[in-house]
């Protein structure tokens, strides 16, 4: 006996034939491709039906959705390629439905000006600019800049003149903002450290003055007087 008439042939999905509706799986393709092939009409409907129904038990969540049965029987026709002569309770679809490709949703974006920043702070600055001048922009501003500051170290370790952040909130509104002279943030403590969003994340661990807090809770539930 040869040693190749022992050779198992594997199938790969990569060789075959591509899906239309991959969600059934290659075992229903194969059950369509011999309800097609039976010539009596009656009884190729009667097994079309048959396998309407193992569609069913292979995607229950089909029932979630309206007109279910009308949408498994419209799959089985996909599956078939569109060409099924039988009795179908419903009309049957068109390959055009599904070759018809989605609506695009258009997207009004934009490349962002400074990625440091991101691109809330620029539809910030839209906002503040069309505020009419007055003691509520300087301070919408004033604000801006102060998180703005926030949102450079921590990205940039090194530390920022105020001036810096002023230029860029005017470069960025494209001149529309003048920053007003004699502006002044509050001062950043030697000690503040901004981390990246998710970077210094502890989980598990207490935040600071909970034993405190705990001890305190403690004394009032057993040495308060009442």
């Amino acid at each position: 006996m040869q040693a190749d008439e022992n050779t198992i042939r594997l199938d790969y999905n990569t060789e075959m034939e591509k899906l239309r509706m991959p969600e059934y799986g290659r075992n229903v393709r194969r059950m369509v491709s011999q309800v097609k092939q039976i010539e009596d009409r009656a009884k190729r409907t009667e097994q079309a039906r048959a396998v309407v129904r193992v569609m069913e038990l292979l995607n229950p969540q089909v029932h979630s959705e309206e007109n279910w049965e009308q949408k498994l029987w419209d799959h089985l026709y996909a599956i078939a390629d569109f060409d099924l002569d039988v009795d179908s309770p419903y009309p049957a679809p068109s390959a055009s439905q599904y070759q018809t490709r989605p609506l695009t949703i258009p997207l009004k974006k934009k490349p962002v000006k400074a990625t440091h920043y991101g691109r809330n702070i620029e539809s910030i600055i839209d906002l503040i600019a069309g505020e009419p001048d007055g003691e509520q922009k300087t301070a919408m501003i004033r604000s801006l800049a102060i998180y703005m500051r926030q949102q450079y170290l921590i990205w940039n370790k090194d530390s920022v003149a105020d001036e810096t952040i002023f230029k860029d909130i005017e470069k960025l509104s494209d001149g529309r903002i003048t920053v007003p002279e004699g502006i002044s943030l509050s001062r950043i403590a030697s000690d503040a450290t901004f981390a990246r969003p998710g970077m210094n994340l502890e989980f598990g661990k207490r935040p600071d003055g909970y034993q405190n807090f705990q001890k305190k809770k403690f004394y009032r539930k057993n040495f308060q007087k009442r």
